[in-house]
């Protein structure tokens, strides 16, 4: 773990004007960090934010009483003000096995507010709106989900059944323009890990009605949000930050860095993005200028 580089990339998103940060997210590689790198993670999350900023903590399991005690442990750590749970994985729970285990964690980490994550191409499970609605009627303290179906149909519907306090997030950055027009009050970003500044302002512009800003950010960012994409998640990401020189690129099996042929792709449109302008020249470099 690099702790000296994990500090460095939050006070840049700070700085860059985001309005919340998940540690320990997909992009984050949590799905590979044992429980006390996890819980480091977030300490060193929260230590490097220092209230600037509200800080989600990321908290999954398949095994809710795996995930119950990963929730005591969370309720210990100061500055964390929300948590995200994703659907559990691999089991295929019923709706009924989903409302039951994302209603255990919300009671154990009550008061603290509960940000359901659905993300059935991951986790081979989707929750249904009627189970939100249900489980947002059950625990006070569910306040919110990050909606990554994929399906404009499913969030309008989440949109127009819940109350009205209720957040819906887009899990989708090609999908966040048309969530909130449909209603939707944000996105959860992978993009922002590169571009936070160009993404907030993508989304505050669409929150704000200021639709032809939004418009030209999404086809400028666009190919960016598709790109992250083209090996696996976080793969893409943490190259494109390894080139900005504001990370490496390593990855944890069974994750692997992407191809010379798509890490040439992203260098190339980073480069036309505009997001390697300050990164570092490489020690030992000679160029003609």
């Amino acid at each position: 773990m690099d702790e000296a580089a994990l500090r460095a990339l939050v006070n840049w998103q700070v700085n860059s004007g985001i309005d919340f940060l998940v540690a320990c997210g997909s992009t984050g590689e949590a799905a590979t960090l044992d429980e006390d790198e996890w819980l480091m993670v977030i300490h060193i999350v929260v230590d490097a934010v220092a209230g600037r900023i509200p800080v989600w903590a990321g908290c999954t399991h398949n095994s809710t009483h795996k995930l119950l005690q990963q929730a005591a442990l969370l309720r210990q750590v100061r500055g964390v003000d929300a948590v995200l749970s994703a659907n559990p994985y691999y089991n295929k729970p019923t709706q009924e096995g989903q409302f039951q285990h994302f209603l255990a964690l919300a009671r154990a980490i009550d008061p603290m507010p509960l940000c359901l994550y659905n993300v059935p191409g991951r986790t081979a499970a989707n929750l249904e709106p009627e189970t939100v609605l249900r489980l947002a009627e059950a625990a006070p303290n569910i306040q919110a989900i990050k909606e990554a179906s994929g399906k404009l149909t499913q969030i309008s519907e989440l949109v127009h059944s819940l109350p009205r306090g209720f957040k819906v997030f887009s899990g989708d950055d090609n999908l966040a323009l048309a969530s909130i027009g449909i209603g939707a009050c944000g996105l959860i970003s992978v993009a922002a890990n590169e571009a936070p500044a160009e993404v907030g302002k993508m989304v505050r512009a669409a929150l704000h009605n200021d639709w032809v800003t939004a418009r030209d950010l999404e086809r400028r960012y666009g190919r960016l949000f598709d790109a992250n994409f083209w090996e696996s998640n976080p793969s893409p990401v943490k190259t494109v930050l390894s080139l900005m020189g504001r990370t490496t690129d390593v990855v944890r099996l069974p994750l692997v860095p992407p191809t010379a042929a798509t890490r040439n792709r992203l260098e190339r449109l980073a480069g036309e993005l505009g997001l390697l302008k300050h990164a570092p020249i490489p020690e030992g470099y000679i160029g003609l200028f």
